[in-house]
């Protein structure tokens, strides 16, 4: 059984969570160690117990970069119990270079796969701050076996332009993870009754001006639409999160939920799913492919995006959602404002007509995806120059 160390950046991130599923459906052994966002240790996730290697908090760039240094003095020492893997998963640019640390205490030359989901604005800068995070990356992953990310234009815009790594690319885009087969289902087609039209805004909260507009085209429609926020907002990001959205009278926030066991359900409760982010305008937030495009696809909400971006010209290709040209209210209102059932059955059918399995893995990528990786285990010769550097 192939054995896979991933490293981490947030054990607690629901993404995490879904790529260990998907090694263990495809057969693979994994060990996982990694940072944490919260106050106490994460005690197991899908049953493996993480390595923990400290607390690091939410976009305080300084502060990880020392918690990454304190882990790469003690990495042997907090691995000493695991077994030698025959991969090593890196999980964005820190743990790259811890990556590296751990192939040195562990004795051995293990293959690195560097997983890059999203393109921080730091590595962006035209400065010495960029050009200085831009060199480590190119050096840390100069031998690694293969760049795993999950939009075209990430690499379009950043890996290629930049020239930051030689080696292949496996692009898994962020769908929505089927244990069973997938098939369509015609649960989805029912929807809430309507007005008032639903907007779920889902998954990680990070971006203010979403929020802003959004409460301005609720107000405006004075009832017709009310959105509904779930997941895990970043509140460095809010003045004051939970008092905006409770001052508001159609916006409510209604806490966490349980990715995949609560998909079906809050996603049956809308009519459309918000998957625009300015938190990186004209950087990573126009290039990403996110989460909530696959999940809201997958059970049924009719997708808004901005037309301009990666998102946009996703679903235009797919001839489905609603792709807004400015980001106003009033750019709102023109797409929306006019909803009505025709319309709506119209933009849903187009979702639910679509191949499921254009927004979901099912056990046979997860297959797929390991015995890729149990490849690359057994190329031989892959760190002539040396894994500590």
């Amino acid at each position: 059984m192939l054995h896979v160390l991933y490293l981490v950046h947030d054990v607690s991130d629901p993404a995490v969570r879904r790529r260990v599923q998907m090694l263990k459906a495809g057969g693979a052994r994994v060990t996982l160690a990694g940072f944490r966002r919260t106050t106490s240790p994460v005690a197991e996730i899908e049953g493996v117990e993480p390595v923990d290697l400290g607390a690091t908090r939410d976009g305080r760039f300084a502060q990880r970069i020392g918690a990454v240094a304190k882990a790469a003095m003690s990495i042997g020492a907090k691995l000493g119990a695991v077994a030698r893997p025959d991969l090593i998963i890196a999980r964005n640019l820190e743990m790259l270079a811890l990556a590296r640390r751990a192939n040195g205490a562990l004795g051995s030359d293990v293959p690195i796969v560097y997983e890059c989901l999203d393109i921080h604005r730091l590595v962006l800068r035209n400065d010495f701050v960029g050009r200085t995070l831009r060199g480590a990356e190119r050096h840390l992953a100069r031998d690694v076996k293969l760049l795993v990310t999950s939009s075209p234009a990430f690499i379009a815009n950043y890996f290629e332009p930049f020239g930051q790594i030689d080696a292949p690319v496996e692009l898994i885009e962020n769908k929505y993870f089927d244990t069973a087969p997938i098939v369509a289902d015609a649960f989805f087609e029912d929807s809430p009754l309507a007005p008032p039209w639903r907007i779920g805004w889902f998954g990680a909260l990070r971006c203010r001006r979403s929020l802003e507009l959004l409460a301005d085209f609720t107000r405006r429609q004075k009832g017709r639409f009310e959105v509904v926020l779930r997941g895990r907002p970043a509140l460095s990001e809010f003045p004051d999160f939970h008092g905006f959205v409770d001052a508001e009278p159609w916006l409510s926030f209604r806490g966490p939920y349980r990715n995949p066991e609560d998909m079906a359900a809050i996603y049956r409760e809308v009519h459309f799913s918000w998957a625009i982010d300015f938190f990186e305008a004209g950087q990573n937030s126009e290039w990403l492919l996110p989460n909530r495009l696959y999940e809201g696809c997958r059970f049924g909400a009719v997708p808004i995006s901005m037309a301009d971006t990666e998102t946009g010209r996703f679903l235009k290709a797919q001839d489905i959602g609603v792709l807004l040209p400015e980001a106003t209210p009033e750019g709102l209102e023109a797409m929306l404002g006019r909803m009505d059932q025709e319309r709506f059955r119209g933009l849903k059918s187009r979702v639910l007509a679509r191949n499921p399995r254009t927004w979901s893995y099912d056990r046979s990528d997860c297959l797929a995806f390991v015995d890729k990786l149990r490849g690359l285990a057994a190329s031989p010769g892959i760190f002539a120059t040396g894994a500590a550097a």
